[in-house]
C-alpha cells in the first residue's frame, strides 16, 4: 500500500490523497477490495490486473481509518503486507488502512 500525499488543488480545497493498494496472487482471475469504505461490497471496487499475478487499485478516500479485505476469486483474504489488523467477528482478521488528514502530514 502506498499513499500519494501530494494534495491536488480543486478550487480552494485540496483533493483527498490517493491511496494505492497492491496485491499479488499468482492464480487469481478476479480480485476486488471489500471494506468499510464500500459497505463490504467486492463488486464496488474491482482491482486492475497488471500481469504476472499483480493487482492494483487507487482509492480516493477521506481521512479516517478503514477496514478491508481482498477478494480473490471469491476468497476473502487479508492484505499480506499490512502491519495492522483487527478481529472481524467471523473468526478472522481485517486489514486496517489509515488515511491521514492532510493538515497532519505537514503539507498545506
Amino acid at each position: 500500500m502506498t499513499n500519494s500525499n501530494k494534495a491536488k488543488m480543486n478550487g480552494k480545497r485540496p483533493a483527498p490523497p490517493s491511496v494505492r493498494l497492491e496485491f499479488h496472487h499468482p492464480t487469481a482471475t478476479t480480485v476486488a477490495i471489500a471494506g468499510s469504505f464500500n459497505e463490504w461490497r467486492p463488486d464496488a471496487t474491482p482491482m486492475v490486473p497488471l500481469g504476472e499475478g499483480r493487482w492494483v487499485k487507487d482509492l480516493v478516500l477521506p481521512p479516517g481509518t478503514y477496514e478491508y479485505l481482498f477478494v480473490a476469486d471469491g476468497n476473502w483474504l487479508q492484505d499480506p503486507v499490512t502491519r495492522e489488523t483487527v478481529p472481524n467477528g467471523f473468526g478472522g482478521l481485517n486489514s486496517v488502512l489509515h488515511v491521514p488528514n492532510q493538515a497532519s502530514n505537514g503539507e498545506a
